[in-house]
């Protein structure tokens, strides 16, 4: 007999051997229908696979993000089985799970595949996956392995098989299909109800442009049809929020292939609101004890050395910018935290002056891949709201948690509710991949666990994700529509104190290290823009609206009337611009609509004569009329409301 401790903490004994799903059947009938696998031992397994000794379990469903990538990762060998069937002789590259949905690379030798081509193979996928087929794992030795590929004549199978060694080869099988493949998968095709084959591209095999470019099919899945039918529903919506489609519609910011690819243009309104948030910004941070430093958009290549990012990022960065001077290279920045580190250390410090907050709305460039960038949420120029804190280690977790603070602020101010804290760790089984002490990454973790335990965030661990230099706390928002991002970040760095040797003088009157935290409420305010149209719909805050009210006299005869408003109102720090076109009131009204600004104020001989604006309310309608000052009440009500 063997132990399984649930996650509630319950023990129950078993026979070795026994699955996941015989443990969900001896719990409910109901709970292992919806099983699609299984975390053991905070691993995740097939549900059907034999658990032989003492271990805790944690059966998932749809309901987890794991339990969705086994799906989607069964539903990429679905895919395949069905191509394999529709167009014989194909050879298969990899099909993982992404964030929603799955792929495959496929070679498909003559044939080629268009949309036109996806009723037909959902419908296969479909009639495959009522066969109730199992997903069988069999471990192989890699001989049988390589000599399995080699019949078929796949040699993307075969390549990937360079890298693997006895004992850690697995075969996946379900229905005719047999893939090499670490699984896990759910216990058999019928539990894929709804399939959606989304759109078809071209992929190089390894992400290598020297080798064959290959068709990358994508799709996604469902174990309800009326899951599929919400999720197309919400990508419809997300079409008509995309903040490339608003942007370009609000006149806040465009792209030039003369200044080229990734470098946004911000037009005056998008310059107005992105300013505006800098200016909420900074009050705060100015309140919260922060100073305000200003540094170069490039450095001395040397800096990025000592800091480590030219090893970790040099890659990814644009080319050295040479200079006159033999073997001089500078960069251009593409993190501000080394310019900070030198700032610290233009002078000493004494314990009695930390924590030391400084604070950079700075401009960093990052060479992103043409094919990766995308409107504002992924540029190869962009600006962070960032900040760096010097303090002591007895001061981290204080630090910490006022930040955490800032950045709740931030979200309420905003209207971002939904929203989880995840907390992201190095990979244990990776330490390469990080700089530091084991004893620097523990303490720096614990601070962040505790803090975040502190504020009761609602978190979520993730191994591997945190910075080569430390760990994080990262803010992954969801918007209206439900779609996942991560905007705000802070993270506990003990290594660049480190690399710069920086110092301050304790009570002791020795030289300590300081601790150095990261943080970005906003992430950078390209991305966090985007974010913020798509989530509003490009309807935003009364108090961050480039335009707050517009003017609408009914004829030329009230312009003059409409510009004495619209002064007035900017006495009362209202932003109210006037539509002086020789159109009629109705269409001034439907473009003021289009442009969703929030108020529209129309005026003719009534209102010139009683000193008033009729109101009318963007997706509310007519509010009646109202004098001036009681507009400008309003007004200063509504922003009011936004923050308290």
């Amino acid at each position: 007999m063997i132990q399984i401790t649930l996650p509630d903490g319950s023990v129950r004994q078993y026979e070795s051997g026994v699955t996941a799903l015989d443990i969900a059947k001896s719990i409910s009938e109901g709970l292992a229908r919806n099983v699609l696998s299984a975390e053991v031992n905070g691993e995740v397994w097939d549900a059907t696979r034999a658990i032989t000794s003492d271990a805790s379990l944690k059966l998932l469903t749809w309901n987890d993000d794991e339990g969705k990538r086994t799906l989607w990762h069964s539903s990429a060998h679905l895919l395949a089985e069905a191509l394999e069937a529709e167009f014989p002789g194909v050879k298969f590259g990899i099909g993982p799970p992404i964030e929603n949905g799955f792929y495959y690379d496929v070679d498909l030798g003559s044939h080629t595949i268009s949309s036109d081509d996806f009723t037909r193979i959902e419908n296969r996928m479909k009639e495959l996956a009522k066969r109730k087929s199992a997903y069988i794992r069999k471990e192989v030795t890699k001989a049988e392995a390589v000599a399995y590929f080699t019949e078929k004549g796949d040699e993307y199978k075969l390549d990937l098989l360079k890298d693997l060694e006895d004992g850690t080869i697995t075969f996946y099988q379900q229905g005719d299909f047999t893939d090499l493949c670490r699984g896990p998968h759910i216990p058999d095709t019928e539990r894929i109800k709804a399939v959606k084959l989304m759109n078809v591209a071209g992929a190089y095999w390894k992400g290598d442009e020297k080798n064959k470019q290959l068709t990358r099919i994508y799709g996604i899945t469902f174990p309800k049809q009326s899951e599929l039918d919400e999720y197309l529903r919400i990508l419809e919506e997300a079409k008509k929020r995309d903040h490339r489609k608003l942007g370009k519609e609000l006149e806040l910011f465009t792209f030039s292939d003369k200044v080229g690819q990734g470098l946004p243009l911000w037009l005056p309104k998008g310059t107005a609101l992105r300013e505006r948030l800098v200016d909420y910004l900074k009050k705060a941070q100015t309140a919260s004890g922060y100073v305000q430093v200003i540094t170069p958009h490039i450095a001395h290549k040397d800096l990025y050395v000592c800091s480590g990012h030219y090893e970790k990022y040099g890659a990814d960065s644009f080319q050295p910018i040479k200079t006159p001077a033999e073997g001089e290279e500078f960069f251009l920045k593409p993190m501000n935290c080394p310019h900070h580190c030198e700032i610290y250390k233009a002078k000493p410090h004494s314990y009695k002056d930390l924590p030391l907050r400084l604070a950079e709305f700075g401009t960093v460039y990052r060479y992103e891949q043409s094919g990766e960038l995308h409107g504002l949420t992924r540029v190869r120029g962009f600006t962070q709201d960032d900040a760096h804190i010097f303090c002591r280690a007895d001061q981290v977790k204080e630090e910490f948690v006022k930040v955490i603070d800032l950045v709740l602020m931030i979200f309420k101010a905003l209207d971002f509710k939904d929203y989880v804290a995840q907390i992201s760790l190095r990979d244990p089984e990776n330490k390469a991949k990080y700089i530091g002490s084991d004893e620097n990454w523990n303490k720096a973790e614990q601070s962040i666990i505790e803090a975040a335990e502190e504020r009761g965030l609602n978190t979520v661990v993730e191994l591997g994700e945190a910075a080569f230099y430390g760990p994080k706390l990262d803010f992954m928002v969801r918007d209206a529509i439900g779609r996942k991002w991560q905007l705000g970040t802070i993270q506990v760095d003990y290594n660049l104190p480190e690399r710069f040797e920086l110092e301050y003088t304790g009570a002791d009157n020795q030289k300590h290290r300081p601790v150095m935290i990261h943080r970005a409420p906003f992430g950078s305010l390209e991305r966090f823009v985007a974010v913020l149209i798509e989530h509003c719909a490009g309807i935003f805050p009364l108090w961050l609206a480039p335009e707050q009210a517009i003017l609408l006299p009914i004829s030329d005869k009230y312009n003059d009337y409409a510009k004495k408003v619209s002064q007035i109102l900017k006495n009362y720090d209202i932003r109210a611009a006037v539509d002086e076109r020789d159109e009629r009131a109705g269409k001034k009204i439907r473009d003021a609509e289009l442009s969703k600004i929030p108020f529209m104020l129309v005026v003719g001989e009534k209102e010139e004569q009683s000193g008033s604006v009729s109101v009318r309310k963007h997706g509310e309608g007519d509010l009646g009329s109202m004098s001036i000052e009681d507009f400008a009440g309003l007004i200063q009500q509504e922003i009011s409301s936004a923050f308290n």
